[in-house]
């Protein structure tokens, strides 16, 4: 079968690598353009680019595949194009190349949780269970029909980069079990239930400003669905510090304004109160300027002499 791949993020690697054991043919892979990164802001090339090239496979960046890409595409005949977290929309034009359609390997299980970042806002929101779906794309935004589907318990410790490491491997064996149930004629398909529908979208860098009003249990979902980007943050004495890693005590912040300091120090760490009279235990943080470490041990050497966290601003 003659398979054309799409994806730019690590998440979408796995898949790659699966279809190219199974002994698929892969005759191109598309990906978004090389871009600056980081704080010497030298371009690099992204995960699926980066495994693509590994073996000999041919690389296509359109800008937007809809204008720039859709001519590559035609040239390529595919029996088979397949996505996993590819970063752009597809045009009716492009998902009418394929002969057989298009496979999305989508990071959630569908109708729940369309949209750019499903991993992240599972975890905010203080979900259990979640998985991948396998579904025809068609031109909609994660609504063409499901393949197949596989759950998995979300560990209440797990960060959003480290559940999309789980979910990919996955998603990149459920797509293996798709393509194979294709290539016999016996896939099931079955139409989404719009009524059960979710959609979220993208995330931002303010989504990690924490506002210390919501419950700690809530705060601490934020956490670790923002961890590794954009990182939850919280302003103290006009500098930001970032939390990594915190936990929820029920209680301590009854008659406490939230976000107020209710210890700094190196026995005992930072604590902050919350809403409904819960606080936040931080464990790890980030100094402005410095590394992720202990909280413990960054008050062994450093204090903090506010008695609060300074207010959220508001988006305009």
């Amino acid at each position: 079968m003659r398979i054309v791949f799409m994806g730019t993020p690590e998440f979408g690697v796995p898949s790659l690598k699966a279809l190219i054991e199974a002994g698929h043919e892969i005759v191109g892979v598309f990906c978004q353009p090389d871009r600056p990164k980081g704080r010497g802001n030298k371009t690099v090339m992204c995960p699926v680019k980066e495994e693509a090239l590994k073996h000999g496979l041919p690389v296509f960046q359109p800008q937007r595949i809809r204008l720039d890409g859709a001519e590559a595409l035609r040239s390529l005949s595919p029996d088979l194009c397949v996505t996993a977290a590819f970063g752009q929309i597809l045009s009716e034009e492009n998902l009418a190349v394929p002969r057989l359609g298009t496979v999305n390997v989508h990071s959630s299980l569908l109708p729940k949780y369309r949209g750019s970042a499903p991993i992240n806002w599972a975890i905010i929101n203080g979900e259990t269970v979640t998985g991948v779906t396998t579904m025809l794309t068609d031109k909609g935004m994660d609504t063409g029909d499901i393949l197949l589907q596989e759950r998995i318990t979300i560990d209440p410790d797990i960060t959003a980069g480290a559940l999309t490491e789980q979910l990919a491997q996955v998603g990149a064996r459920l797509l293996i079990q798709t393509i194979g149930l294709l290539e016999q004629g016996a896939c099931p398909r079955a139409r989404q239930n719009e009524d059960e529908m979710s959609y979220y979208p993208m995330l931002t860098k303010d989504l990690g400003r924490i506002r210390f009003d919501k419950n700690a249990q809530e705060i601490r979902c934020l956490i670790r669905g923002v961890d590794p980007w954009p990182g939850a943050f919280t302003m103290i004495g006009g500098e930001m510090f970032k939390l990594w890693e915190a936990e929820a005590l029920p209680t301590g912040g009854e008659g406490h304004d939230p976000g107020a300091i209710l210890c700094a120090d190196a026995q005992q760490g930072l604590v902050i109160a919350c809403g409904e009279g819960t606080c936040l235990r931080v464990n790890v943080l980030q100094a402005p300027g410095g590394k992720r470490m202990r909280a413990v041990d960054y008050l062994r050497g450093h204090q903090i002499t506010a008695t609060h966290t300074d207010p959220a601003k508001e988006e305009a």
